[in-house]
């Protein structure tokens, strides 16, 4: 039996915006003390949503630096870890490479080769949804958009103006901490959707 059909592009448009996480909800991991508790929670979560945000490159042969973000959330809300801030790297790089925590997020091939680049560290425990879906039996990658709209009939609102953002900057802004968390946590809620254990 085939699964239902993908959302296109124009019904997309049409649906009522998926409600995200708010600011509130958003923690900037700023310290090795903050680094921890945020290991704390997201271990006690045991599934979490996962992405990397980089610097878009926009020469032709320009190397990207990246990840310059990793976001990790839970059910209730976000950790955004900045690289440059090396105080928690050794914190980072064993949630990255914890096999009992599930990383669940999309298309993340790239994001994992940053990873390895960046930290020297194998990713483990991660699920890349769109495998997921293949599974189930669709031909086409699903992203975070079409995911939405296809298990909450909602718009996954992703701005242009943050997606192609310096995420290198020190201090982010509301729009790139939103937009970073909600990537993290739109996976954690398809996860639940999908019937996804740990």
């Amino acid at each position: 039996m085939s699964p239902p059909p993908l959302p296109e592009r124009e019904d997309i448009a049409l649906l009522e915006p998926f409600e995200g996480l708010g600011l509130k909800d958003i923690r900037v991991v700023a310290s090795a003390e903050d680094a921890a508790s945020a290991a704390a929670a997201l271990r006690a979560s045991r599934v979490v949503g996962f992405d990397t945000e980089s610097k878009p490159t926009f020469a032709k042969n320009e190397v990207s630096g990246g990840p310059h973000v990793i976001q990790f959330a839970t059910r209730e809300q976000a950790w955004l870890f900045q690289l440059h801030r090396s105080e928690f790297h050794d914190t980072l790089a064993t949630l990255l490479g914890d096999p009992g925590l599930t990383k669940a997020g999309f298309g993340l091939s790239s994001d994992l080769s940053l990873i390895r680049q960046r930290f020297g560290v194998e990713p483990q425990g991660v699920l890349d949804l769109d495998s997921e879906f293949r599974r189930r039996g669709y031909r086409r990658s699903v992203g975070v958009k079409t995911a939405v709209a296809l298990v909450f009939e909602r718009r996954f609102v992703k701005s242009r103006k943050a997606t192609t953002s310096n995420w290198a900057n020190r201090q982010l802004t509301d729009a790139q901490l939103r937009y970073a968390a909600n990537d993290a946590y739109a996976a954690i809620r398809v996860f639940d959707a999908l019937g996804l254990r740990a």
